[in-house]
Formats: C-alpha cells, structure tokens, sequence
C-alpha cells in the first residue's frame, strides 16, 4: 500500500457496514486505530437523535463503532476539542481539514500527532430548515429519514422502510431550502489534504451505498489503512481506473454548480458602506461567530475585542470590519460563523467578499498546505 493509491473499501463486520455510511470504513478504520494503539483517543461524533450530534474525544473502540451513521452534527471547531500532545484519529469535511491546517500554521495544532480522515463533500444541510425541507418538499415524516447523500445533483433522503426520495438541488435550493449558503459556493470537494481522503463518489455501481472509495494522501494514511486491514476491521480491493475517472467527474460537476452559486451570490455592490452597516446593524456583540471559527487563533486579548471603544457608537461594524481583514488570508469559508449567529446575519458569506477576491488573487487555497499565506511574504 502506497501514498497516491486508491482503493474501494468497507467495513468487515456486517453491522457497522449497514449502520456506516458508505460500508462504514470510516468508522472501523478509526476503530482499528484506537484498538491497535496507532492513536490514543478518536475524535467522534455522539449521536443523540438523527439531526443532533456533537464531537467528542473517546478511548473506547466500542463508541467509536456506535458512532457510525452520523448524520449531522452542532457547529464546532474540530482542531479546538483535540488536546496538544496526545495521538488522535479524527474524521472532518473539507473545511474542518482546512481549519486544523490554519491553526497548525498558528502553532495552535499538532498535525503530527493527528491522523486525519476526510469526507467528500458536495454540501451539507443545516438541522432545523432540513426537517421543514422534508416535510414541505418531500412530504414524508423527517423522523423517519435514516440516511441522506447527494449524487448526480440530487438530494437523497432514505427512510426507515427503504424507500429513497430524491430530488434536484437547484429545485430544492431555488424554493429556500437546500445546502448551506457557503457549501453552494465551496473551492473543495474532496478532502486531499487529509491522510484519507473518502467517499462515495467513484464506488462502482454494485457497491454503492455499501462501500467506500478510498485515497491514500500520505504516509500515516498508509498506516491507517493498513492497520486496519491487518486488524481484520477493514477489507479493501484497488480503485479500476473507471472509478477514478467517474470520481474526477462527480468532484468537477459539484465545482462547476459552486461557480455558478459564486457569481450569483457576490454580485457587485454600488455602496459598500451601506451595504455592510445595514446588513450588520442587528449584531448583538455576542462573539459567538469568533468563538467557533475554526481558524481564530486570537484569545480573548484579540485586536477585533478590544480596539473598539466603548464610546463609539459603531462598536459591532468595527469588530467585524476588523474580523474580515484578520481573517481574510485564512478563512475556508465554513460556513459556523452564520450558523450560530443569533441576529442571523449571513456573517459567512460577508467574510467571504474579502477572503474569497484575496485568495483568488493570490494563487492560495487556505488550509491546503503548511505553507505560509501571502499576505505575510515580504519582498
């Protein structure tokens, strides 16, 4: 087993392959780490209903295995619950991979020390308007729903009969509902910069839904694979060059639809200072955005905190204003920042018309590498 290989895997045992997503490789092969002593702890997703879940770190390989089926989880910052100094499994989406880059560039994260499994992404659905997209657009019972995935541009609900519901994104997303505003215009689909980069995308027609394509990106992704195969957790046989071929088509049409999301949603704005007042003249001050961002390396002694006077009447435009220049060369658009604003500004999406031009401008994907960002080079 080598960097750069690519494989079509899943889950021995027969209950975690039903209950995982995709064969439930993910799950066994963070077990098999933990059991075979590769890692001390694995960061997991708790399940307490189908729409809750929160990240927590666990020793034990039977919780780990309980977590499989995960659907989705409260907004955190995965590199924030991961103590220094102790070898851990974790498993993210793009952007959470992204984010644990930045703050290993803060020397906020042991890179090292963390053994990292990414998922594909084309999008993901916050909890609360998805229960009211099944129910409106879907017509069935959201407690039912037992699975979800979105393949070849359709959002695929499974219930506990069986039963699959599909419909078009566009439609779903043209009436209000569908993926979170900064999903529809993410630049990364598939998690490369992990030690496993997994998913669905490429599984040949006979094993979808029961098994996992698999990248192997680095060394320690060889030791997790391999661990697992040799621990009996994991079976494996190597990608045909048609899975690679159908993967690198599924990645290049879910870039293509965030193009066209992009040049719908950052349309020009004549008054740039109104523009921002009015849509943030309901902001409470309350941080929250700050605290789970992902790749806020500030305490609490943080410039955007504590410039502002509490004289000035404008105390909120200056924090953010502040926020959009920090944060402008490594934000990875994530999209927390919005989900746990309580005024419901859209503060992603308003970081994005900095961070966005700024990257593109300068050739840089935040969280990609460990390379230092351009705007600290000096000439």
């Amino acid at each position: 087993m080598n960097v750069g290989e690519c494989y079509i895997g899943w889950a021995v045992d027969e209950d975690v392959r039903k209950r995982g997503g995709s064969g439930g490789l993910v799950v066994a092969t963070l077990a098999a780490a933990l059991e075979k002593g590769l890692v001390e702890k694995v960061l997991v997703l708790k399940k307490h209903s189908t729409y809750d879940a929160e990240p927590v770190l666990t020793s034990d390989p039977e919780e780990v295995l309980a977590s499989a089926g995960s659907l989705h989880a409260v907004p955190a910052a995965l590199s924030k619950k991961i103590p220094y100094g102790v070898k851990v499994a974790a498993v993210g989406k793009p952007c959470d991979i992204r984010g644990m880059y930045q703050m290993a560039l803060r020397q906020q994260f042991n890179l090292d020390d963390t053994y990292l499994i990414g998922l594909n992404c084309g999008g993901t659905l916050p909890p609360v308007p998805t229960r009211q997209m099944i129910r409106v657009m879907y017509g069935i019972d959201p407690d039912e729903v037992v699975h979800e995935e979105i393949a070849k541009g359709n959002l695929i609900f499974t219930t506990r009969d069986g039963q699959e519901h599909a419909k078009k994104i566009d439609e779903l997303e043209e009436a209000g509902f569908g993926r979170r505003e900064s999903c529809r215009y993410c630049i990364v689909k598939i998690p490369t910069n992990a030690d496993l980069a997994c998913g669905n995308w490429g599984v040949p027609k006979d094993k979808l839904g029961a098994a996992t394509f698999v990248e192997v990106c680095t060394e320690k992704g060889v030791q997790l694979l391999t661990t697992a195969v040799d621990a009996g957790y994991v079976q494996v046989e190597p990608a045909s060059d048609k899975s690679k071929e159908i993967r690198k088509k599924v990645e290049k049409a879910m870039l293509d639809l965030s193009a066209k999301w992009r040049e719908r949603i950052f349309v020009p704005i004549e008054n740039r200072l109104e523009f921002y007042r009015e849509a943030l003249r309901h902001c409470i001050l309350c941080n929250a955005c700050k605290e789970v961002c992902p790749v806020c390396a500030c305490g609490e002694d943080s410039k955007c905190t504590t410039m502002p006077s509490s004289l000035e009447t404008h105390n909120h435009e200056f924090y953010h204003l502040i926020r959009f220049l920090h944060i402008m060369d490594s934000c990875v658009a994530c999209g927390m920042c919005t989900d746990v604003c309580p005024a419901e500004i859209k503060v992603s999406t308003l970081q994005a018309r900095y961070s966005l031009p700024f990257q593109e401008e300068k050739g840089y994907v935040a969280g990609m590498k460990l390379e230092k960002p351009p705007f600290f080079e000096v000439e």
